[in-house]
């Protein structure tokens, strides 16, 4: 049985680079179509280039695979890296959704898919809870 998180076993129940990439460009077209995603759509730039590879990349170490965002962009928190954004439950749901939603059209192992749909829980609240200590500044 495949325990996820240890080693590179997400990474690789992911489908590696390939499927990960795969699964961002699945992600991004859920933000640009889904009506509840407009307003984080709105947080990005028109050009969503740099955003695909960033979070291919970051995906990437992220489930045990290559450390590819560090490589080419040095560090990361994510929290940190969203804190100048207003982003609330509303925000966080509709991210959720579009990952959701795109996780659900790979050819991923069902358990993965809820496992990793878990797993991105963890990270989606800590930027809210982040981005709602800064509002009340």
């Amino acid at each position: 049985m495949t325990t996820y998180g240890s080693d590179d076993a997400s990474y690789k129940a992911a489908g590696q680079l390939a499927g990960i990439t795969q699964l961002v460009e699945d992600f991004y077209s859920c933000m640009d179509t889904f009506p509840e995603a407009y307003e984080i759509r709105q947080m990005h730039g028109e050009d969503l280039t740099e955003s695909r590879l960033k979070l291919s990349y970051f995906l990437s170490g992220w489930l045990g695979g290559p450390k590819l965002y560090a490589q080419h962009f040095g560090g990361i928190s994510i929290p940190g890296y969203h804190q100048h954004l207003a982003i609330g439950e509303q925000e966080r749901d509709a991210w959720l959704l579009c990952m959701q939603q795109a996780i659900d059209k790979q050819p991923y192992d069902e358990a993965f898919k809820a496992y990793l749909l878990a797993q991105l829980r963890i990270p989606a609240e800590r930027v809210r809870l982040v981005s709602e200590h800064n509002q009340q500044r």
